[in-house]
């Protein structure tokens, strides 16, 4: 029998906010007389808000009350009540992506957003959803080629490397249509600081037509060095976000895939400044760049390509044999510590993990391991080792392999009666992540994992 989810998505951008509402059919895909398989079947989008421009308290600071205002009013168009949310993700992007901006919108948002509803930055994060909302992922899959998709905004482009629809590298650079800002005169209002040594402008300054046209060039160069197509110079790693590490292997061929904002543009020529901004001329730059001679593709969904990611694509589901034992759910942003298999195998894991918790900034943390099937001899010494590395924190364990209710029965046999204990499998986990888990939907469990998060008040 299927259930449904209701979910919502905001993305709350450099230049634009919008919001989605789509619903998530979970059905159980294995037969009668076996454990249950949840999935996530369809995915719906059954409202679309407009799209703002980000309300902003100056040049780059989010101004939360505003959005706030957005998302009551299209919660009201859209027919619905926080209570109703069950799912979904809130994305705060671009050079709005600071930790004030997306504690601001949080805490505009605390009654708003349902039981479930996260509120995450990150540009891996953002890659992933762009790619996938966008129709990237999809496009991989059904065509066997490698894509490179580059989801371009106002200050920042998210690329995500794809390959038979998996995504295998994800990164951020400082290329974007609202780098520069001009009022109705003509005059500089802004001029983001990843410009900095590539332009001698200024604000106050009234730039000329190739002024405006050269930072553009020089920002589709540093995209044609991320896709591949030249020679990586120093400009690639200058372009490089700040918040992720520059460790981008550039792909030998690949079918170029775009959304985001500058998208839109890039088939269809406008008038320099008519969005206040060098989008048009960055748009111009790309369409006559390396990029768009070989096969390239626009996506599916373009400027909507991240809130849909935000709303069709951040929950998953865990699998049906999961273990909770006092554990009041939902849990929210539970960092990660990852194991290997030879970590988990060795003599040493209980020390192992008992490092890597010292070093964590919260109590409670997820030990993320490889599990195996494997003998009631070993469950029990694995379950021991976890129990002894934990020391006297609640238990969540996260398994890629299926075995989770078995490791959980057997840790509960190992310890007091009231100590807190998750046990969820066929999730696979990174290092650097967060996890929200969620309320049962049949006999799974919601899962939203997250690649930043903010810290809790």
């Amino acid at each position: 029998m299927a259930e449904t989810l209701l979910s919502v998505g905001l993305d709350v951008g450099t230049t634009t906010t919008q919001l989605i509402v789509s619903r998530l059919t979970v059905e159980n895909k294995a037969s009668g007389f076996c454990v249950p398989e949840m999935e996530i079947a369809q995915r719906q989008v059954v409202y679309r808000s407009h799209v703002h421009f980000t309300p902003l308290l100056g040049q780059s600071l989010v101004d939360g009350e505003g959005v706030r205002a957005i998302v009551e009013e299209e919660y009201k168009k859209a027919g619905i009540t926080p209570d109703e949310v069950d799912t979904g993700a809130v994305i705060i992007t671009g050079e709005t992506s600071r930790k004030e901006n997306a504690r601001a919108v949080l805490d505009s948002l605390a009654a708003l957003a349902g039981d479930f509803v996260v509120a995450t930055a990150g540009p891996d994060l953002e890659s992933v959803l762009a790619a996938k909302g966008a129709g990237a992922v999809e496009y991989s899959q059904s065509t066997g080629k490698t894509v490179l998709h580059m989801d371009i905004g106002g200050g920042t482009s998210n690329l995500a490397l794809i390959s038979d629809g998996r995504i295998l590298q994800t990164g951020c650079m400082n290329v974007g249509g609202r780098l520069l800002k001009f009022d109705a005169d003509g005059k500089l209002s802004y001029v983001s600081p990843a410009l900095q040594g590539l332009t001698h402008l200024q604000l106050g300054d009234y730039p000329n037509k190739s002024q405006v046209e050269d930072i553009a060039k020089t920002l589709a160069m540093g995209l044609e060095m991320a896709a591949g197509l030249l020679p990586a110079t120093d400009l690639l790693p200058k372009l490089w976000t700040k918040e992720t590490p520059f460790r981008w292997t550039p792909p030998k061929k690949c079918v170029i895939s775009f959304s985001g904002g500058v998208a839109d543009c890039i088939k269809e020529t406008f008038e320099p400044r008519k969005f206040g901004d060098m989008g048009p001329e960055l748009a111009a730059a790309i369409r006559e760049s390396l990029l768009c001679r070989g096969e390239y593709v626009l996506g599916k969904q373009t400027i909507r390509a991240t809130v849909i990611g935000a709303g069709c694509h951040s929950a998953q589901l865990s699998g049906s044999t999961v273990f909770c034992r006092g554990v009041d759910l939902p849990v929210k942003n539970l960092p990660v510590a990852v194991f290997t298999r030879q970590e988990q195998e060795s003599g040493a894991l209980a020390d192992l993990i008992r490092q890597r918790l010292s070093v964590l900034d919260t109590r409670d943390a997820v030990i993320a391991l490889p599990g195996a099937s494997c003998s009631y001899a070993a469950l029990q010494d694995l379950a021991q080792k976890l129990l002894d590395g934990v020391q006297d924190r609640a238990v969540y364990v996260c398994l890629e392999a299926d075995m989770a209710k078995a490791l959980g029965q057997k840790l509960c046999l190992l310890m007091e009666k009231d100590r807190p204990c998750l046990c969820i499998d066929r999730v696979r986990l990174t290092e650097g992540s967060f996890l929200d888990v969620g309320c049962p939907i049949g006999p799974a469990l919601p899962v939203v994992v997250k690649t930043l998060v903010l810290e809790q008040k």
